[in-house]
């Protein structure tokens, strides 16, 4: 016998599919929207359709914005010869809000991933090859500020071994993090330091 009525069991089901939401949480989320105001439950609504309809990737960068090209790679005040290399989005916001860094980004869409299949044909990899050679003025620099757990490091090491022969330097965050953090989730003052501290590969 069923627990809950089914549209419930459904907004539950469908909860438990977002990443880092459980079972247990998805039923108190459910449970919340189920009492929340109809003026709220409008809203959160409104919002979620809204952002499917204007939320688009940036055609040089790869980050979801409302515009396209975006107001970062627009910026004639960045250094263009210094590409910033992150998985996602939330990561390119956290290097932003430190303030430490002028350069331009390259949004990879995720990490190479085996176990989950995640590979190089599913990350704006030729995206990022593409804008190093074609780059003018020419790249002097990438970082890859990625997370400092094993699907970043692999995704670092690929990437190198695809960008050594074109002869641009190219470094990494400095060991600031630690292991098996995320960036998105990392305090302003330790992701700035790593910047500031970072490294050749």
């Amino acid at each position: 016998m069923a627990l809950y009525a089914e549209s419930l069991q459904n907004l539950i089901d469908a909860l438990n599919r977002l990443p880092g939401i459980g079972p247990k949480s998805a039923e108190r989320l459910a449970f919340h929207i189920v009492k929340m105001r109809d003026d709220d439950r409008k809203l959160l609504t409104k919002h979620i359709l809204e952002v499917k309809d204007r939320i688009k990737k940036c055609a040089v960068c790869g980050q979801w914005n409302s515009s396209s090209p975006c107001k970062i790679c627009l910026d004639e005040k960045r250094d263009r010869t210094l590409i910033g290399v992150v998985a996602e989005t939330q990561d390119l916001a956290a290097i932003e809000r430190t303030g430490e860094f002028w350069g331009v980004y390259h949004v990879l869409g995720g990490v190479l991933n085996p176990l989950t299949g995640v590979t190089a044909d599913d990350l704006n990899i030729n995206g990022l090859l593409n804008r190093i050679k074609n780059s003018e003025p020419p790249i002097v620099e990438v970082i890859f500020a990625l997370n400092p757990d094993v699907e970043g490091e692999t995704t670092i090491l690929y990437l190198a071994k695809l960008l050594r022969p074109l002869k641009i330097k190219l470094s990494r965050l400095a060991r600031g993090l630690p292991l098996g953090a995320d960036l998105e989730y990392a305090d302003e003052v330790t992701l700035g330091d790593a910047l500031k501290g970072r490294r050749s590969i």
